[in-house]
């Protein structure tokens, strides 16, 4: 089984992401993460869905969210001709003999520290998803309270882009 990045390019509106997650559920696909937000153009949202598959279930896969109606346009990105990442948000124990200690690691892997109070941290972190793992792993040993992670976002690199693909224009 290989990761895959397919993105789709939906219509914004209520209903769409039920609609989805909803063919993935129904078929038995598990979504790794999901990540939803508007584009520039204000009609339109852009998903990157992560899911692990073997090559004829992808295709399935966006063979039949290109049949819903409000996907306008579906493509499957390859991890090293896109820009991928993802936010982690992390609390940690902070005791203050090792507040340098972890304000030292966290200015290392150029996290951002986002709010502090006198037993604990919250900091955040955007990057590629193995900079992610490896920043929780160094953290572990502080005693991480909570985390969350926003899932890849991802855009192709260069020239390559959703609004590229030749029928882009026939969606209207």
């Amino acid at each position: 089984m290989k990761q895959y990045i397919v993105t789709a390019l939906v219509t914004n509106k209520s209903g769409v992401l039920t609609r989805v997650s909803g063919l993935f559920a129904r078929r038995g696909y598990n979504i790794n993460s999901l990540a939803v937000g508007a584009t520039e153009d204000p009609k339109f949202s852009r998903m990157t869905i992560v899911a692990e598959a073997d090559e004829n279930t992808i295709k399935q896969i966006t063979s039949q969210l290109d049949k819903l109606v409000d996907v306008k346009k579906v493509s499957l990105l390859e991890q090293d001709k896109a820009v991928c990442r993802e936010l982690l948000i992390v609390k940690v124990n902070m005791p203050p003999a090792l507040r340098p200690e972890i304000e030292s690691t966290c200015n290392l892997y150029k996290a951002k520290m986002v709010d502090l109070s006198p037993v604990s941290a919250v900091a955040e972190l955007t990057g590629q998803p193995n900079k992610i793992d490896a920043f929780i792993g160094v953290m572990a040993p502080y005693g991480i309270i909570e985390l969350v992670r926003t899932g890849i976002t991802a855009l192709g690199r260069g020239s390559d882009n959703i609004y590229a693909l030749e029928d882009y224009n026939d969606m209207f």
